[in-house]
């Protein structure tokens, strides 16, 4: 599994004092005026101490978690990105099959934003314990970042931490919000319904389980089908119970399935006072999300490339962007947008929050784009095209692999199919596989993204969950 060395540098370690002084510091990034080593975001105070401090110790936990594979370490540091009237705390569970996100918003926070942009955050084991032991409705006071400090007057780091990133996990931050960007609200439970729900579903922590809406809660259903809501690994949702206490709504939302579909992603929202707590869970626990292919299709065009660079340049790190704005101001059609926005997700650039229906923009503090283009079917097409190994006879492509071909078939419109065992299998619903993905290319004649890719070897993920075949 290929990873690169993240090097977390922090001026000193987060900490939470006596006084409920939360200073969170910051270890490089991106703001408004380019990269910094220890930007600082926010200067003020958070309005509800205990359901702040709870919801940021549930985004550390799914950071150091790994709901598959669990023996195995995961110690990521979350992201932090502040948007001027929001801040958004993100991270990836190290299995890949959990994204959470706490988004602090305007009216959860008092106090000034110092600037716009991302970076990592040091939650360290003693702040976490610091973290479990508040109590009380007091304000927070909060630092994201250096108080009273350049970072240029810095010596150096007191606080190192050297963390081997997967390219994989890179690769999830982009797919979730292309899996999910188009899920709609599929059910509304009240706190205390949520709870109840939650702690009596089965313990079943490999099994896919099915819900549907009843009344003011969810029940299991026998099969998928119209309404229903897909749920693998329950015990992945933990990270909510302790923040029902503090009331809300739990919202869900999911895919239209139909009857007899596969396992789908959900998404589950949690409001709390000023501030929302989001849980994505991939749609098994032994699949993460940098499998799922959704973004491949968007890499595979040159056109796409320029139309990114196009949009991004127009991006501050907005809390809501909008599509029809952006076409406006480019000039390209709103498809043709909401294509380059998630070429941007690759490179880890942009999220979508489905509580404002949008994307956000945001700038991982990681080589997100190099991981992209290390994704295996990505390579394995481009080393197809690179063997002159795809040729087409009207609507059908012969493509040899090895000692034998696979047939890739136009149907319009630009839906494609193959003969492929990943095909057959997933029916597309895990991305294109490497066949279709080198057929199309060729069809387009557009071999420039598959050329330019990075041609460093990705030896596979050693789980069940990343390489197609």
């Amino acid at each position: 599994m290929t990873s690169t060395a993240q090097i977390y540098g922090y001026v000193r370690a987060s900490s939470l004092s006596p006084s409920g002084l939360l200073d969170l510091q910051t270890s490089g990034g991106t703001t408004t005026a380019g990269p910094a080593a220890h930007p600082r975001f926010f200067s003020g105070f958070l309005g509800e101490a205990e359901p702040a401090a709870a919801a940021l110790l549930g985004v550390a936990n799914v950071a150091q978690a790994r709901y598959w594979r669990p023996s195995l370490a995961a110690l990521r540091d979350p992201v932090v990105t502040c948007n001027g009237d929001r801040l958004r705390f993100e991270s990836f569970s190290g299995c890949c099959g959990v994204y959470a996100r706490l988004d602090v918003l305007d009216e959860g926070m008092d106090g000034l934003a110092l600037d716009r942009g991302t970076t990592n955050v040091d939650v360290n084991n003693d702040l976490r314990l610091a973290l479990t032991r508040v109590r009380g409705g007091d304000p927070l006071k909060l630092e994201v970042g250096p108080e009273g400090l350049e970072a240029t007057t810095f010596d150096g780091t007191v606080v190192e931490r050297k963390v081997p990133l997967p390219a994989r996990w890179l690769r999830g931050f982009a797919e979730v919000q292309a899996v999910t960007s188009g899920y709609d609200l599929r059910a509304e439970l009240g706190a205390a319904d949520a709870a109840r729900f939650l702690r009596g579903l089965p313990n079943a922590p490999r099994a896919v389980q099915w819900l549907v809406p009843a009344g003011r809660t969810l029940r299991l259903a026998a099969t998928p089908g119209p309404g229903a809501i897909c749920i693998a690994g329950p015990q992945r949702l933990k990270e909510l119970l302790p923040l029902l206490r503090f009331g809300g709504k739990l919202r869900v939302h999911g895919p239209n399935v139909a009857r007899g579909a596969q396992p789908v992603a959900s998404v589950w929202q949690l409001d709390l006072p000023g501030m929302r707590l989001v849980l994505t869970l991939s749609p098994e626990i032994t699949r993460g999300f940098s499998g799922e292919g959704a973004v491949l299709s968007a890499l595979a065009g040159d056109d796409v490339i320029d139309d990114a660079e196009t949009v991004a340049a127009l991006l501050a790190f907005d809390a809501h962007i909008e599509p029809s704005v952006l076409a406006e101001r480019t000039g390209l059609t709103v498809e043709r947008v909401r294509a380059a926005l998630t070429q941007l997700g690759t490179a880890g650039r942009v999220g979508y929050d489905h509580a404002d229906a949008g994307y956000f923009h945001r700038e991982l503090p990681y080589d997100a784009e190099r991981a992209a283009k290390q994704n295996p079917r990505l390579r394995a097409a481009r080393d197809l095209l690179d063997a002159g190994a795809v040729s087409w006879d009207g609507d059908i492509a012969t493509v040899k692999v090895e000692a034998h071909v696979q047939r890739v078939r136009w149907r319009g419109e630009g839906a494609l199919s193959c003969t492929c065992l990943w095909y057959a299998k997933y029916q597309g619903g895990r991305g294109p596989c490497k066949h279709i993905l080198a057929a199309d290319a060729y069809r387009r004649g557009e071999r420039g993204v598959m050329d330019g890719a990075d041609a460093e070897a990705d030896s596979g993920s050693g789980e069940a969950v990343a390489v197609a075949r």
